[in-house]
């Protein structure tokens, strides 16, 4: 009967061991799979920390960019504005130029007339 005992312990030993081992093998194939998981995660946080420097770089050329946009449309204005002052400033002068020049034109041609009517007196006779 002790054999018989002893015989039916080795088999539950056997049966508890086999069990042992089969929880080993899951824990084990657990184990994998949780670390295949960390390192996806790993990667994943990996990918989101370039997308989140690409997108810093980006945010940086658009700034960059907008500033050099800003100071072009300031030159330009700035530009435009002088030389539209300029050019204003240059139809001025030739107006004036033109208008003093029409207004001597005018007087010398008056003081033409009225010489020429002072001197017809005198020279009817000479013509007749």
């Amino acid at each position: 009967m002790h054999d018989l005992e002893n015989a039916i312990n080795g088999i539950v030993n056997v049966i508890f061991g086999l069990n042992n081992a089969t929880n080993g093998i899951i824990n084990s194939i657990n184990g994998v799979v949780n670390a295949i998981y960390g390192i996806v995660k790993a990667i994943h946080s990996i990918v989101e920390a370039i997308n989140g420097i690409i997108k810093a770089i980006n945010d940086i050329n658009n700034t960059i960019y907008g500033t050099f946009k800003a100071i072009n449309s300031i030159v330009n204005g700035l530009k435009n504005g002088i030389v539209n002052a300029i050019s204003g400033i240059v139809k001025a002068i030739q107006l004036h130029l033109w208008q003093c020049f029409n207004s001597n034109y005018a007087n010398t041609m008056a003081i033409n007339s009225i010489h020429m009517s002072l001197w017809i007196p005198f020279m009817a006779p000479l013509i007749s």
